[in-house]
């Protein structure tokens, strides 16, 4: 595959602290994203996201095939890992209980996707300028909808559109969702906290992404529509453009922005 990755982290406009993380890698064989965004008091947001960017991204980083039937099995094994680890620190240390993240992952190879995910944190591909979202948030407000109660347009607005249904660290046990489909040459992947999809609407966010911008400035127009309309949290996008799916061939890659941490 060849893709051009871009992928940044930007505190807000009120938050005085990031508790965001992301890992953005890609070689000639794959395409490995990740997205956390932490929740707790005194610094413990960000230990949890860390931790699990961290794990996540050690745990994954040697799968380079996506055609076999234990690959999504291996994404909810190392999401677990991560659950585990931050949930025995919050157990071992007072001042991190309570804590835990949000975690979306995004795994491209063979001419396919591979998502995990928890929490509300998400994953959007558009392809032919038609954005989809992939994943489904682990939140109050989209159970609301799901049954009926609010429209998409009123959970946005929602009092308690923040609050989140399902996350790593806060038990024992998690259970990630995992996603699969095939990737074309020419899809543009998003994934990013809800400091951007909680501030820019879907409309607006495919204006952005179906710009013949890099995926750089493609990055910082999102970041910067979430900031012009409040900011109020932090904000973290990985934006990844298919140059080319095939798996035949080994293209260079072009990453324009190296992997590091929110």
């Amino acid at each position: 595959m060849q893709l051009t990755v871009a992928a940044r982290s930007d505190t807000g406009m009120i938050r005085s602290g990031n508790e965001d993380s992301f890992f953005a890698d890609a070689n000639p064989a794959r395409g490995l994203f990740v997205v956390a965004d932490g929740m707790g008091g005194h610094a413990a947001g960000e230990v949890a996201s860390e931790m699990a960017v961290e794990i996540v991204a050690r745990e994954l980083r040697i799968v380079h095939d996506l055609r076999g039937d234990g690959v999504a099995q291996a994404v909810a094994r190392a999401v677990k890992q991560a659950n585990s680890a931050i949930y025995q620190r919050t157990i071992a240390e007072i001042d991190k209980q309570g804590m835990g993240t949000t975690i979306s992952v995004l795994l491209l190879a063979n001419a396919r996707y591979l998502v995990g995910q928890v929490g509300d944190s998400r994953v959007y591909m558009l392809r032919e300028g038609s954005l989809r979202q992939i994943t489904k948030d682990h939140s109050y407000v989209q159970e609301q909808v799901d049954a009926g109660y609010l429209t998409p347009e009123q959970a946005r607005y929602h009092p308690y559109s923040n609050v989140i249904t399902r996350c790593v660290g806060a038990s024992g046990e998690v259970e990630p969702d995992t996603y699969a489909g095939e990737v074309r040459a020419g899809d543009v992947f998003l994934v990013a906290s809800d400091g951007l999809t909680g501030m820019v609407d879907d409309r607006r966010i495919q204006q952005l992404l179906s710009s013949r911008a890099s995926p750089a400035r493609m990055v910082d127009a999102l970041i910067a529509e979430a900031n012009g309309r409040g900011g109020l949290d932090n904000i973290t996008a990985i934006v990844v453009q298919v140059l080319e799916a095939s798996d035949s061939r080994v293209e260079e890659k072009t990453v324009e922005t190296p992997s590091v941490r929110g």
